[in-house]
């Protein structure tokens, strides 16, 4: 019986305070962390343009703090399908880009393996992502973090556009698990 090797992340990355669009393309192509560690996914799945702040102990609880951006254009691939005639982001788009933005936190600080959504315990909706907004704002603070067999990050975030809050979650959950071996 093999046994998995997890990979530092470190010893790949040296963590930095912002991040650009070639920098999130790279960690889309998988090893921006070390094999078979965290990983955004690829465009048009990829929900953000930038980050523009991350850290360990910033943020509403102290443990860390991530925003990141998404330049909103009406080609977007969402907006042609969801709905014809009335186009608005899926808020399902705005989660999951807070779910990839607290899974890239994870290795950004360091935690070894695959990054996967786990849950979210309560989602509101305030308003909605329409073709005439300019920017999305994705504000993610830690709350919890466990690192052990299983790295377990929980965050409560929102998702502003143009500055007004139009989704807000808390306890959104993202593990890293081992690769298998």
């Amino acid at each position: 019986m093999s046994v998995a090797i997890l990979f530092n992340p470190h010893d790949f990355h040296t963590p930095q305070s912002s991040y650009g669009k070639p920098d999130l393309l790279r960690s889309s192509e998988g090893g921006y962390f070390g094999p078979g560690n965290a990983q955004l996914p690829a465009p048009p799945m990829l929900m953000m343009d930038r980050i523009t702040a991350i850290n360990l102990d910033g943020g509403a609880f102290g443990k860390g703090h991530v925003a990141g951006e998404l330049d909103i254009v009406p080609e977007h691939w969402f907006f042609a399908c969801h709905f014809a005639g009335d186009p608005v982001m899926p808020g399902c788009l705005g989660l999951d880009a807070m779910w990839q933005i607290i899974g890239f936190w994870l290795g950004w600080s360091g935690s070894p393996g695959k990054g996967r959504a786990l849950g979210v315990g309560e989602v509101k909706f305030r308003g909605h992502i329409t073709p005439d907004v300019r920017l999305v704002r994705y504000e993610v603070d830690i709350r919890q973090v466990r690192r052990g067999r299983l790295v377990l990050g929980v965050a409560d975030g929102r998702v502003l556009a143009d500055g007004a809050c139009v989704y807000l979650a808390k306890d959104m959950r993202v593990g890293l698990i081992a690769p298998k071996s």
